[in-house]
């Protein structure tokens, strides 16, 4: 028997294995609990480990009976799983909401509608403390004998954040599961929005039986979250409500503003199916419990629905409305323009948050002028904005005057402009302007080969990335052509067992021969 820490013995055998680790049953033999341990598996990196100490302390503070408590985290030392980080928490007992779909063929609407409002609350408990979980699934969410909903995973998947990136034209891992992942996500951004996607896609595969989305690859489940829309799930069965089909529709919204204000929305628009339950055979038992009773009388006594105070979250929604003095402008008046735009993108009020900014950078550039560097960096965040909001064409232009000015001061050939021409191409593509994209990465390639030479690293990048668009565009035998042409030229740069070679040659087997 393997003993972690010198008091988690571990089961005979996992419960479960992913891509990140596995969890095993144990016991924690201190105080005679069953406990479940995680181990994470980051390779090497050291920010990544600072990440994963610091979130988890953060995720241990949740306090909410949604989500598994988290009791211990830490680095194994000795033994078979030596310098594994690891997290011990609560072992939750119950089905998954995988299972339970797969069992159930699909879930009946009170079903759907009570999971899917129970994930509400823990999204409005964790939003409103700026915690995003950001791989909703079916996998993740345990239902106990009760009915009650455990959302699995939110320290792992909050600790990944930020160093696991991916744009339209790359084929790293993104954090997240593709058949759930939000459009935005694809290109490294996530917040509360994206969440609330995830759900929709959650929703939709309770109610139907499968998921908005059928792919076999990454570009092409990237292509339908960003370009296509799902059957609406009301044409899947006849007992759907049209209100409930609507929803289902808005939470998977491409733009991230066009979805549900916040958990708390979204939970007021499920409450009203959650009636009228019924047992469902081996999963969730029928009858009195003590956990019921708990239940039930604290939702009576504790929260009215129509006047309950909303917290954090509801505060968040509140537009910030600083006063700015008529005949002055000042750094402060900027910080606090950029704070009130952080607080309003958190709730995903994209377009106020670009309002905010717009409306800032116009007062800057009027009295500092436009070369300011405060200036630049403001419109440069505004761009960011925009680009998050789906609002692709006003963030073309918006880096497209970035990149000229970057070009202007800087020079043609500066790390600012070709980065900006980057970002402006990115954004055409995402905006349906692929003729547009295409030419302005292959300008931009031939440029970065000319400023730094054709072998250099940024020039290979691009050039992968302009088969994959090639790919996305549905031209295969160009895509074949250029990414061939690439696979070539890393072998002899890098050699036979280079990872971007490897991934060239994973994308080639993909696509296949036109």
């Amino acid at each position: 028997m393997t003993t972690i820490a010198g008091r988690y013995a571990l089961d005979p055998v996992h419960i479960g294995k992913g891509g990140m680790g596995e969890v095993w049953g144990a016991t924690d033999t201190r105080l005679r609990r069953r406990v479940a341990v995680k181990f994470v598996r980051f390779g090497d990196d050291p920010e990544l480990v600072r990440r994963f100490v610091r979130e988890s302390q953060l995720t241990a503070r949740m306090g909410h009976p949604g989500v598994p408590v988290l009791y211990d985290a830490d680095k194994v030392a000795g033994g078979p799983f030596d310098g594994r980080l690891y997290l011990v928490m609560e072992l939750v007992e119950g089905v998954s909401v995988d299972d339970l779909v797969a069992e159930q063929d699909p879930l009946p609407v009170g079903w759907a509608a009570a999971i899917a409002a129970q994930v509400c609350a823990v999204l409005s408990h964790a939003h409103g403390r700026s915690l995003v979980h950001r791989d909703l699934k079916p996998s993740n969410l345990m239902v106990d004998v009760h009915g009650a909903v455990k959302v699995l995973d939110f320290g792992l998947a909050v600790a990944l954040d930020a160093d696991e990136r991916s744009r339209l034209t790359s084929t790293g891992q993104a954090l997240g599961t593709l058949a759930y992942m939000a459009p935005e996500q694809f290109r490294g951004r996530s917040g509360p929005a994206s969440d609330l996607y995830a759900l929709g896609c959650v929703l939709y595969q309770m109610l139907s039986g499968r998921s908005p989305f059928e792919a076999t690859d990454r570009v092409s489940f990237m292509h339908a979250h960003i370009y296509e829309d799902a059957v609406p799930v009301g044409r899947l069965r006849d007992d759907i409500p049209p209100e409930m089909d609507a929803l289902v529709r808005r939470l998977l919204a491409k733009a991230p503003e066009a979805r549900p204000a916040s958990a708390d929305e979204v939970f007021d628009a499920l409450h009203p199916y959650t009636t009228g339950l019924r047992e469902l055979p081996g999963a969730v038992r029928a009858g009195r419990s003590p956990f019921r009773m708990y239940a039930d009388v604290a939702g009576r006594a504790l929260a009215s629905r129509s006047g309950a105070v909303r917290g954090p979250a509801a505060s968040a929604r509140e537009p910030s409305r600083t006063k700015q003095p008529a005949d002055s402008f000042s750094l402060g008046d900027l910080a606090r323009a950029r704070r009130s735009a952080e607080r309003l993108m958190r709730d995903s009020r994209f377009e106020e948050a670009a309002r905010t900014l717009r409306r800032t950078a116009a007062r800057a550039e009027s009295v500092l002028g436009g070369d300011h560097s405060e200036v630049i960096a403001l419109r440069g965040e505004l761009a960011d904005v925009l680009f998050n909001a789906g609002d692709y064409p006003a963030a073309a232009s918006a880096f497209h005057a970035l990149a000229e000015g970057a070009a202007r001061r800087d020079g043609t050939g500066s790390e600012t402009a070709l980065r900006l021409r980057f970002q402006e191409a990115n954004s055409r593509a995402l905006g349906g302007e692929i003729d547009r994209a295409l030419a302005q990465l292959k300008d931009l390639i031939s440029d970065e080969a000319r400023f730094f030479g054709k072998d250099d690293d940024r020039v290979l990048e691009h050039r992968r990335q302009l088969g994959l668009l090639l790919h996305g565009a549905g031209r295969a035998a160009a895509a074949v052509r250029t990414l061939e042409d690439l696979a070539a030229d890393l072998e002899r740069l890098r050699g036979p067992d280079d990872r971007t070679l490897q991934n060239v040659r994973e994308a080639l087997t993909r696509i296949g021969r036109p």
